[in-house]
Parts: C-alpha cells; sequence; structure tokens
C-alpha cells in the first residue's frame, strides 16, 4: 500500500498504528462506563454509584438525611395542598375547627385554613332542582302514587326549586337535607290533592296546588330551620296509574263528551235567550212606542177640548150647534140615508156622494 508501515507501521501522518492508534496519533474514543472495553450503553449500577455519591456530597449526613429531607418536603407540599382550598362563584364554604363551624362563610374564592385541625364544608348556593315521582309506576314502587278528594289514584310527578339560604344551617340542623325535603315535598303534595278533586291536579287548577304545596314546604322547612328556601314547585305530570289507565282514559273520554254536550246546550240556549232578548226588547219599543202616541193623542184632545170651551163660553148657542153638526157629519157621512117628511113621507132624495164616485172613477 502507498502508506505502508514506517517507524512500526505507523499510519501516513507519522501516527502509530501499533498502539491502536488512529491516524490523527490518538486512540479510538472508548464508551464511558463499563462494558469491558466493548461498545455499549452506559451502566446502571455505575450511574447509580455516581449519584449516591453526589448526594452525600450535598445533603449532610448522607443518604439517609437525604430521604428524610426529600420526605418532609413531600409533606409539607401534600398539608400546604390539603389547607389552600377555593371556593366557586355558585358556591359556600364552612370551616370547622375542631369539627365545630366558625361564624364565617367562605365566599367565592382562595381560602387557607389549618388542616388537619380545620376542615372545610362546601355546599352549592344557586338553584337547584329536586325531581319527586317515576315516570313509570311499578308495583314494588310507591312514589308519586296519591289519592285525590274523589277516590282516585294518582301517579304525581313534580320538581321542586330551592336554593341554600343558611349553609351552616342545611349543613348541620337536619341529616340529610335533601331526603327531607323530599319528604315535606311528597307528603305535602299528597295533603293538597287528597283535599281536592283529580280534575284539579290535571288540568284545571294545577295552579293553586303547586302555590299551596310550595307554601306548606316551605313553612315546614323553616320549622326545620334547614337552611332551604322553596323557590317554586312544578307539576310535570300527573297520570293514573298502569293498571287502570284504560278505565280512567274512558272516563276521561266520557267527561270531554259531557262538556261537549254542555258547551253545545249552552250555545243553543244562549242563541235562544238572545232571540228572545231580542223580541222582549222589540215588544218593550212597540209598547213605548205606542204609549208615546196615546199620550201625545189624550194630550192634543184634551187641548182641543181645552179650546172649544174657551170658545162655548163666549159663544154657547153658536157653538153647541157646531158641535151637534160636526158629531151628525161624523155619524151620517159612512151610512145610508133616508129622509122622511111629516107629510110626504119617505121623500127619495138624489144620493150626490154615489153619482160623484163613477164619475172620478171613470175620468
Amino acid at each position: 500500500m502507498p502508506w505502508s508501515n514506517q517507524n512500526g507501521g505507523g499510519g501516513p501522518w507519522g501516527g502509530g498504528g501499533g498502539n491502536n492508534q488512529g491516524p490523527w496519533g490518538q486512540g479510538p474514543n472508548r464508551p464511558r462506563g463499563g462494558g469491558g472495553g466493548k461498545g455499549g450503553p452506559p451502566d446502571l449500577e455505575d450511574i447509580i454509584r455516581r449519584g449516591q455519591d453526589q448526594l452525600r456530597n450535598i445533603v449532610p449526613g448522607g443518604l439517609n438525611g437525604g430521604v428524610l429531607v426529600i420526605a418532609a418536603a413531600i409533606l409539607v407540599v401534600f398539608w400546604l395542598f390539603q389547607c389552600i382550598y377555593i371556593v366557586q362563584p355558585d358556591e359556600r364554604g364552612v370551616e370547622l375547627r375542631f369539627g365545630r363551624p366558625k361564624e364565617e362563610i367562605s365566599t367565592p374564592g382562595l381560602h387557607f385554613h389549618l388542616w388537619p385541625m380545620e376542615t372545610v364544608e362546601i355546599v352549592k348556593v344557586t338553584m337547584q332542582q329536586q325531581n319527586i315521582g317515576a315516570a313509570s309506576t311499578s308495583a314494588s314502587s310507591s312514589s308519586g302514587l296519591m289519592l285525590s278528594g274523589d277516590q282516585n289514584i294518582l301517579n304525581v310527578q313534580f320538581s321542586v326549586f330551592f336554593t341554600v339560604s343558611d349553609p351552616k344551617a342545611y349543613l348541620f340542623n337536619v341529616e340529610n337535607p335533601a331526603e327531607t325535603l323530599q319528604q315535606v315535598a311528597e307528603s305535602a303534595m299528597r295533603e293538597v290533592v287528597g283535599r281536592r278533586p283529580a280534575q284539579d291536579a290535571f288540568r284545571d287548577n294545577r295552579q293553586p296546588i303547586e302555590t299551596e304545596v310550595a307554601n306548606i314546604v316551605q313553612g315546614t322547612m323553616d320549622r326545620y330551620r334547614a337552611g332551604i328556601s322553596i323557590g317554586a314547585v312544578t307539576i310535570q305530570d300527573v297520570a293514573p296509574p298502569r293498571e287502570v289507565a284504560d278505565a280512567f282514559e274512558e272516563v276521561q273520554r266520557a267527561d270531554q263528551d259531557k262538556q261537549r254536550l254542555v258547551e253545545e246546550a249552552n250555545q243553543y240556549a244562549n242563541q235562544k235567550l238572545g232571540q228572545a232578548r231580542g223580541d222582549a226588547a222589540q215588544i218593550r219599543e212597540a209598547a213605548a212606542a205606542y204609549k208615546d202616541r196615546v199620550v201625545k193623542e189624550a194630550e192634543g184632545e184634551a187641548q182641543r177640548f181645552s179650546f172649544i170651551n174657551d170658545q162655548y163660553a163666549k159663544a154657547p148657542d153658536v157653538t153647541r150647534t157646531r158641535l151637534f153638526l160636526e158629531t151628525m157629519e161624523q155619524v151620517l157621512k159612512n151610512s145610508k140615508k133616508v129622509v122622511i117628511d111629516e107629510k110626504q113621507g119617505v121623500v127619495p132624495y138624489l144620493p150626490l156622494n154615489e153619482i160623484g164616485k163613477p164619475a172620478q172613477q171613470g175620468g
């Protein structure tokens, strides 16, 4: 080869290859750590041993002291984690010192307490909903089944909306506030429904039932000092039990038919009543008009009589003769007339009125 071994087999740059050196005069880099001079991954035991040596130099007391320091640091971090708590905007916190609640209520934000001597209970204070009554009633469950005032069995599903007004009272005055509220609301609904007919719960008077139940529940929870404020009670659904659903629907259909017939009868009665009222009004108007006419005629005759009486007082003979002639004219104008003379007897006369009629008709 052109770069044959020189000075003991060196390479072309003068490096001695006999000492396992490279062409730049230094031996090949061996992997750090063990491995018996062969290439491979670092030795794990060597790394652990070096770490232990460094720990002894840093931590006084050696390895055992370092473990204690780390354990103490972990305990401190854990203690701080337990001492700090966060109250959300829709929550309130009640701190307890040796199990006894403090006077202060924790508002939303970051808070600190001395755990484990002090603990905290978080309560949600926004509007919550408690559902009572099952969608389908089975033989093993009587939740929502109630007896109405007319001896009908109803499955009432309703909801109670409430807020926590006093967190300490909510936590410590009642053992289980949610269960207590459910039992009180169910009892109040049974009481109110039991005093009313089933039709009120179905559709006629739900609003009064809901209002009365809410008042009863609020009064009961106030007596318990449960720290709960009732917002509203809403009836979601009212249905008969499945065993009598068909018969109940038949009754409802019959009731609907009854209502329909009653409405039709009312419409007919209103029609006849309106017609009768119209006829009565017409008769009253005719009677009033007749009354006015008769009164006016009477007043006119009275005035005429008064006028004639005044004239008679001035000229009795003339007035008496005129009245006689006018009266005879009214009496005799439509009657057949026969003239009788004392000497000649019956005297024929010329019926001028009868003669004038054909002439007028022919003209």
